[in-house]
């Protein structure tokens, strides 16, 4: 079972120094429970700020996981291979899976871990035949409601896929295990782990995959 923490330092209070240590501490405590993935999702800071903090951030999560925790960033081949991180997230217009790979390639680096945004059944049957290593699958659930029949049944005719996928989108602790009963490989948040302390979370989550 994947757990997939997505940041978001906006949620934090404070100045722009504040919200940078708050999730900094957010993703030392995510990574010292056991989350399997921290996807870097900070868009709108600039090339050199998310250098800065994808860099404490890979120093945190090789400190904090014991090398179980995998540190993507969202979009960015390029700073991702700069600070050593594992692996990238791709949106929908990002560049193909086999570009970002083979930018890892032309570093010389080790094969990266990639991830794809896919909001729809094609979207997943294009990720399957490439060398994804994984696909975020959402909205499975509306903001604001628990459950979501349309989306639990689009998510596990995606789950038929020969590729892990990832629910995302409203995922709470009341209704992840109807991700995982759909075939999810796993489930993905933001305010899942961000509001809620990450090990009691963690060891909410990971009984439902035994239940």
């Amino acid at each position: 079972m994947f757990l997939y923490y997505i940041t978001d330092r906006t949620q934090f209070p404070g100045t722009l120094s504040a919200r940078i240590n708050a999730l900094l501490r957010k993703i030392c405590e995510a990574a010292a429970a056991g989350v399997d993935f921290i996807q870097l999702r900070e868009k709108d800071l600039s090339t050199r700020e998310l250098e800065q903090l994808a860099r404490s951030a890979v120093k945190s999560v090789r400190e904090n996981s014991g090398g179980r925790t995998r540190l993507l960033l969202n979009s960015r081949s390029d700073v991702a291979l700069a600070v050593g991180a594992d692996g990238v997230h791709l949106r929908s217009q990002d560049i193909s899976v086999s570009a970002a790979a083979e930018v890892w390639k032309l570093a010389g680096a080790n094969p990266p871990t990639i991830a794809v945004s896919c909001h729809g059944i094609r979207d997943v049957e294009q990720a399957a035949k490439g060398t994804t290593s994984f696909v975020v699958f959402a909205p499975v659930f509306e903001k604001g409601r628990i459950t979501n029949d349309d989306g639990v049944a689009t998510l596990k005719e995606a789950c038929r896929q020969k590729i892990p996928v990832i629910a995302l989108g409203g995922v709470t602790l009341e209704n992840a295990k109807a991700c995982l009963d759909a075939g999810a490989a796993g489930v993905a948040g933001i305010r899942l782990f961000q509001e809620n302390d990450i090990a009691t979370t963690v060891q909410s989550l990971r009984a439902m995959r035994d239940c």
